[in-house]
């Protein structure tokens, strides 16, 4: 547990230092792409910003208190100093994380903090910390309340949670090949391109974080084709002027839609729907990109 606790504390620097390697190799040994400096330095800033201010002003006192909450009335109390208990703690914090990762790609007031994520056009490590600051206080711990409702210290679940991410970091490397026989199990840099992708065949897939067994169970699993060229970013592509923008472009257009509804009822939908949704029927969900791409290759 204190060499977990010390991996955490230690793991910002070296994820930092790593990105950098990263982008100096590819500056000095460029392989065809222009490395995109000016993407890596707002993801830097999206980074310390969060990291620090951000840590003293939106703290995670009122979800972890929740989730304390829940605790003192769980069904029942796991026994942590038997193995099976981290194995089942483990287990349960990856299906809570692949459900909010799939809620954050199909609710759009959560996807309006995911898609700062996304908004990269070049995948590359310093994607990885580029989270967006609106996190915290909209609720992301959520789909992580089970836990403690199951037995399972939050303390404990928070902290794997932490460790699942810190686990995504290397998946946000283009330059390692499919990994055979662990596909099929693990969340791998092959998967999580896919993932990143803004081809219209694979959007809203492969939401898993360390495992991808949930996505094989629940039908949102898509491999990645060695002849299909992967472009990454938005679907529609974003050009941060500065960091302000990068951060809230989403809540802007989300406002923006809500403000221009007819009523309360078109207002709440903006919020709940998937991102794209329109009330007018003419919106861009998956759903809707996917028929338009099915039709372009019928003629």
């Amino acid at each position: 547990m204190q060499i977990l606790m010390t991996v955490l504390k230690w793991s910002a620097l070296l994820v930092l230092i790593a990105s950098l390697l990263e982008a100096l190799l590819f500056t000095l040994r460029p392989t065809g792409e222009r490395y995109d400096w000016q993407a890596t330095a707002l993801s830097v800033a999206d980074f310390l910003v969060r990291q620090y201010p951000l840590e003293w002003l939106l703290p995670l006192a009122f979800w972890t208190h929740a989730m304390d909450w829940i605790w003192q009335h769980r069904l029942w109390t796991l026994p942590m100093q038997d193995w099976r208990s981290w194995i089942a703690c483990f287990l349960v914090q990856e299906f809570c994380y692949y459900w909010y990762h799939r809620a954050a790609h199909r609710i759009r007031w959560f996807w309006c903090t995911h898609a700062v994520h996304h908004s990269p056009a070049q995948l590359n490590l310093s994607a990885a910390y580029r989270f967006g600051w609106t996190g915290r206080p909209t609720g992301t711990l959520v789909p992580f309340m089970l836990a403690p409702l199951l037995g399972m210290p939050p303390r404990i679940i928070l902290m794997m949670l932490s460790l699942n991410l810190l686990y995504q970091f290397w998946l946000h490397a283009t330059w390692i090949p499919r990994l055979g026989p662990l596909e099929w199990v693990f969340n791998t840099p092959s998967a999580h391109r896919v993932h990143h992708a803004c081809n219209v065949e694979y959007l809203d897939c492969n939401y898993g974080g360390v495992l991808i067994i949930f996505d094989r169970l629940f039908g949102t699993y898509r491999a990645e084709k060695r002849d299909v060229v992967l472009r990454f970013g938005l679907v529609k592509p974003l050009h941060p002027r500065h960091l302000l923008h990068l951060e809230f472009f989403e809540w802007q257009a989300l406002a923006k839609d809500m403000r221009t509804s007819g009523d309360w009822t078109t207002r709440l939908a903006y919020l709940w729907k998937p991102p794209g949704w329109a009330a007018d029927g003419k919106g861009t969900m998956t759903e809707e990109l996917h028929r338009l791409e099915q039709l372009r290759e019928r003629k």
